[in-house]
């Protein structure tokens, strides 16, 4: 018995045609909806201005001098009128002492009739300054010449900067510099001196700086010095966000719209950058050139693009 197949055949195909025809307008519509995708995006302008490069150094604060005072006969320690880390004045009364002869006279109950002032000799500060360290309390027993404390004189407060020795030749245009305290407030500061050999370990050369600022600050406190390596009075500068780095940060480029709905890479040269903005040494932009603030991170070369306001 013979079947008939022949119109199930073509029935089969006419199906798969159909199929296939609708797949591919499926395809070819979801194509053009990504094709006219754009991302959103900020613009920006390149700015001229003057910029500094600097380089950060530490300072360490320190007394260039200390007083010793000694006790200037020998007795026992009646007062002590000072204690460490206090500030005191020139003249100020630190120590009474009670002479071995008066302690002598005391002892048999004798009135020491001698001597004008009852035996008692006041030790006073020869300079203003800090309490830094005392050797002895009241009651000891102290010889002529003994040193019973020192004194860091304030007026002899500096900052030892180190300096490598490579960047040794930018001291003489920064004699006059800005002291960065920790908490971020600065005071000027002079370069009034070098030290004549350098450090071994660190192997830097050690400048004095003299605080401008009659403020007491206490020693090694570490500050930080910014000394300046160049200024330029026209440089290109953009955001930092608008800088785009690979992993290695050895290539930078930017994002550049080449018209409303475009933007191309364009691979540059930075320069001096700090924690907002970064100089562009190459290659030249125009005024007119519009680069993509935000929005850029992943973008190819020539994506497309949308402006939007902030």
């Amino acid at each position: 018995m013979l079947i008939n197949i022949r119109p199930n055949y073509f029935l089969c195909l006419l199906i798969m045609a159909t199929g296939l025809l609708f797949s591919c307008r499926h395809v070819t519509k979801t194509s053009e909806e990504t094709t006219h995708i754009k991302t959103p995006v900020t613009i920006v302008p390149v700015a001229y201005k003057s910029v500094t490069s600097t380089v950060a150094l530490p300072a360490v604060a320190t007394f260039m001098n200390k007083s010793i005072i000694r006790a200037t006969i020998t007795g026992t320690i009646e007062k002590r009128l000072i204690n460490p880390g206090e500030f005191i004045a020139a003249d100020q009364l630190l120590f009474t002492i009670r002479t071995r002869e008066a302690m002598a006279l005391k002892k048999n109950d004798q009135a020491d009739s001698s001597l004008s002032f009852k035996g008692l000799i006041n030790i006073t500060s020869h300079k203003e300054g800090v309490i830094n360290s005392i050797a002895y309390q009241k009651g000891d027993f102290v010889q002529e010449g003994d040193e019973m404390a020192v004194i860091s004189e304030q007026n002899s407060m500096v900052f030892i900067l180190d300096v490598p020795f490579e960047l040794d030749k930018y001291i003489e245009k920064n004699r006059n510099c800005r002291i960065i305290l920790p908490d971020n407030r600065q005071i000027g500061g002079t370069i009034t001196g070098k030290l004549p050999e350098m450090d071994m370990q660190s192997q830097t050369m050690r400048y004095i700086i003299k605080p401008q600022s009659a403020e007491r600050l206490p020693g090694n406190l570490i500050a930080s010095i910014n000394l300046v390596k160049s200024t330029n009075e026209k440089a290109m500068v953009l955001p930092k966000k608008a800088v785009l780095g690979d992993e290695t940060q050895t290539e930078f480029w930017v994002m550049k719209l080449l018209n409303d709905s475009t933007a191309i890479k364009i691979v540059v040269s930075k320069g001096f950058e700090n924690n907002d903005e970064v100089e562009i040494t190459k290659p030249e932009f125009l005024p007119s050139d519009r680069i993509v603030l935000t929005g850029n991170y992943g973008l190819p070369d020539t994506a497309r693009v949308t402006i939007i306001k902030e």
